[in-house]
């Protein structure tokens, strides 16, 4: 099947039947290509099939063979698309959870499908300007600092030689750092970078700094004794210029 990229194509992944029939018609009216999933594991067996022609993923939380959570980990290894979860769990823990991950945002049910819709489009939105921006910069194929590679065009980041192997999300958040040695990026900068989300709570901002002490100990460094990234107190992230 041939899907035109005139249209966006939003991919539901909701165990309840009656739920997830009821998503598909109100974005389908909304004018958007709907593929929807009954479960966790369908979803991402969906995802592959169809990964060029997807714009944003709906997720789930509570869903059999795979929870939504599991099912937003294993994307995020993979690929930058944007990420709602969807849930009746509405505690902070729950949204940090879901932040930590990688998803974009964070919904709780019940909603009305006219929520939803302006989520999507409001992050959508950012995505495209996102891509227009990063469509208008230079890139270099390799940045090297010191013993520090990061090969864009293989996506691998290497010291001294050794492969981090980083996951998608740690080798973008490397890479945008590393791109301007000396610089602070606040962790609305890197959100918005990665993500395409506003920091609005201290929530949203937690995110960042799981991703930065993963990252860590990759690079083998702690936050007292920093090799390459230091945290500026009150102001967000920088990587070091090394001498």
């Amino acid at each position: 099947m041939i899907v035109s990229k005139l249209k966006q194509t939003i991919l539901i992944a909701e165990d309840d039947e009656r739920t997830r029939t009821a998503l598909v018609k109100s974005l389908e009216a909304a004018d958007y290509i709907v593929i929807a999933a009954a479960d966790g594991q369908a979803a991402l067996q969906c995802f592959q099939t169809a990964s060029d022609i997807i714009d944003l993923v709906v997720l789930d939380v509570m869903m059999p063979k795979l929870d939504g959570f599991q099912v937003c980990q294993r994307l995020r290894a993979t690929s930058n698309v944007p990420i709602i979860m969807a849930t009746v769990l509405g505690s902070s823990s729950d949204r940090v959870t879901g932040l930590e991950i990688g998803a974009n945002d964070y919904i709780v049910k019940p909603f009305s499908t006219k929520e939803l819709i302006a989520r999507i489009r409001s992050i959508l939105r950012r995505a495209a300007r996102r891509q227009e921006h990063v469509s208008g910069v230079v890139h270099r194929s390799a940045i090297e600092i010191g013993q520090f590679v990061i090969d864009s065009s293989t996506r691998r980041a290497y010291i001294e030689g050794h492969n981090l192997r980083l996951t998608e999300i740690e080798f973008r958040l490397i890479e945008l750092l590393a791109s301007r040695p000396g610089h602070i990026f606040s962790r609305g900068d890197i959100l918005e970078a990665l993500w395409g989300y506003d920091a609005n709570s201290a929530a949203d901002t937690k995110t960042v700094d799981v991703h930065i002490s993963r990252l860590r100990i990759k690079l083998n460094e702690t936050t007292h004794n920093p090799k390459y990234i230091v945290t500026i107190r009150g102001r967000g992230y920088m990587f070091l210029v090394q001498r």
